[in-house]
């Protein structure tokens, strides 16, 4: 199970997430109604399984987020790289000094949370 925490802003969405005492840092789109490319997803707890692709290697696929398809949980380090997906890090830093939040060492945060989840597990997103 992971939970994360949000805060919203209007520019992006950062996070806290949690697998156990394991605690990472995410990114997102800000809300913007739940809609495609342009929002993060609705709060609320969603069935995930682990999934590889060419592109994104092995990540998360968030399954079932209403109005919405291919929701995923990849690396990224920058907000401009999602298009309604989650980032995962181990930090929250402005890398590129644009005035936003990215995240850091993400290919290898990714890679610790999927070592410690089992292929089928939930998620919940909620508000701070």
């Amino acid at each position: 199970m992971i939970t994360i925490k949000r805060k919203y802003s209007e520019k992006q969405t950062t996070g806290e997430g949690r697998i156990g005492d394991f605690v990472f840092k995410t990114l997102e789109l800000p809300w913007k109604d739940n809609n495609r490319k342009v929002s993060c997803i609705p709060e609320g707890t969603y069935n995930c399984v682990k999934r590889y692709s060419s592109k994104y290697k092995d990540h998360i696929h968030i399954l079932d987020v209403p109005g919405r398809d291919m929701i995923l949980i990849h690396n990224a380090n920058y907000v401009s790289q999602l298009m309604g997906c989650i980032a995962v890090g181990d930090a929250h830093v402005d890398i590129n000094k644009d005035g936003l939040v990215d995240t850091t060492n993400s290919v290898a945060t990714l890679k610790k949370i999927m070592a410690m989840l089992p292929d089928k597990f939930k998620i919940t997103i909620y508000g701070m």
